[in-house]
This record gives structure tokens, C-alpha cells and sequence, in this order.
């Protein structure tokens, strides 16, 4: 019985996510149009929306924890499902993503991406998009602000192993950027696919900077260490064993 209302009340929850992602975008669309200010405000307000409903209607409440960047920097997060991003672009002030290029033909979210300035993705083809993300960084063309990529490239359930990618190093390393890693435990709560969500804390956790000057191997292997160790501390405290 437990377990029905739980799942009953993640699906209405689900539901209203969407309906107001599509209101959202709808009622900022003039404005989004015309500025990128606009644009990001209509993102943040989602953002938002979504945390507080989560709090109550799932009793899923959220943490921020250390300090989240204001500067230009490169944040290389743990990406466990959809609620990690909102979390991480409503602690800082001017979030863009490197996401899949599919995702630009999705309503709302594509164009409301692509008018804050994430970075699209061709499957494939990681490197491409990272030097041009470079090129338009030295050019100027790419908004300043604080750029998401999640170096494992994908959502990561709880207790799942998947490498770390070389294109968070050669990003930073190519603009100068430093890195500040980002863990968290959201996959205990959200799962990586599935209706049912459940009551907690979720956390998302800005770590101490990395400097790009370090060597490629040392460099990876910091952030690794950093971003997995730190998560899996989290979701202990919540209460998976990982």
C-alpha cells in the first residue's frame, strides 16, 4: 500500500513537471527570444519549481552544499537523473551544459538550451564539440558562465562503474578553466529510469577547484577520485550502501 501511494504520488508529481516545463516555457518565450537574460530566467524559474514541488509533494527536500562557483570555470559533475541538473543550475548564476546534440529537437528544453548557451554533442564526436567549444570561447561567441559537463557522459545509477572521460582535462586545459568537481547522492532518490520517487535529502556538492596544469593521468585520475569518493559518502549518509 506503501508503495502505491508513493508511486501514485511520483506520477502526479511527473505529471505537473512537465505541464508546468511546457507553461514555463510558453509564457517566457517572447522574452526568451529577444534576450539571454530572459532565456535564463525562465530556466531558473523551472529550476526552482521543480525543487520545491519535489520537497512537497514527494517529500523530497535539497541540500547545496561547499560554494558554488560565480566565476568562469569548468563543473564536472556526477550526473545520476534530471533532477542533479536543475539543482546545479539553480545554485549557480549563469549555467550552461555540454548535452547531446538530440537534445536541441527537443520542445522547450532544446531551444531554451540553445539561447543560454549550452554546448550541443554529435554522438560520436565528443572532441569535435570540444574544440569548438574552445574556438568559441577565444572568439567570445560563447556566453561566460559556468559550464556543466559530466565526465562519465552519461546518467550514472548508484553503485554503477563507468569510466571517466579525457574531455573535461583537454576543455580545461585548452581554456585554462579551472575544475570544480561536483558529487552528489540524487540517484538514491531519483532513479536513473522508472515513475517512483523517494522521500530524502539530495544533495549536490561543489568540491575544492582542480588546476588544469597538472599532467593528463594525475588530472583524471584527482577528479575520479574526487567525484566518487565524495558521492559515495552521500549516498551512504542516506542510507545506500554502495
Amino acid at each position: 500500500m506503501a508503495y502505491a501511494w508513493r508511486w501514485l504520488r511520483s506520477l502526479v508529481f511527473n505529471v505537473q513537471m512537465y505541464v508546468m516545463m511546457l507553461l514555463i516555457g510558453i509564457v517566457f518565450f517572447p522574452l526568451a527570444l529577444v534576450s539571454r537574460w530572459g532565456a535564463r530566467l525562465a530556466c531558473k524559474s523551472y529550476a526552482n519549481w521543480v525543487v520545491w514541488t519535489a520537497g512537497w509533494m514527494l517529500g523530497l527536500k535539497s541540500e547545496v552544499r561547499g560554494e558554488p562557483p560565480t566565476d568562469e570555470v569548468i563543473l564536472a559533475a556526477k550526473h545520476m537523473s534530471f533532477f542533479d541538473v536543475l539543482l546545479i543550475f539553480s545554485a549557480v548564476p549563469a549555467g550552461k551544459f555540454i548535452m547531446k546534440r538530440e537534445v536541441l529537437f527537443m520542445p522547450i528544453i532544446g531551444q531554451y538550451g540553445a539561447r543560454i548557451g549550452c554546448v550541443p554533442v554529435k554522438r560520436g564526436k565528443r572532441g569535435a564539440a570540444i574544440k569548438q567549444m574552445v574556438e568559441d570561447v577565444e572568439s567570445g561567441a560563447a556566453e561566460p558562465g559556468q559550464l556543466v559537463i559530466y565526465s562519465q557522459g552519461t546518467r550514472v545509477a548508484p553503485g554503477e562503474k563507468l569510466p571517466y572521460k579525457v574531455g573535461t582535462y583537454v576543455l580545461a586545459r585548452e581554456t585554462g578553466q579551472d575544475v570544480v568537481p561536483v558529487a552528489t547522492n540524487i540517484g538514491v532518490f531519483w532513479p536513473k529510469r522508472g515513475v517512483s520517487r523517494q522521500a530524502g535529502v539530495a544533495v549536490v556538492e561543489f568540491l575544492p577547484r582542480l588546476a588544469p596544469d597538472m599532467e593528463k593521468s594525475d588530472f583524471m585520475a584527482q577528479l575520479e577520485e574526487t567525484v566518487e569518493t565524495r558521492s559515495n559518502a552521500l549516498m551512504r549518509e542516506a542510507g545506500y550502501e554502495v
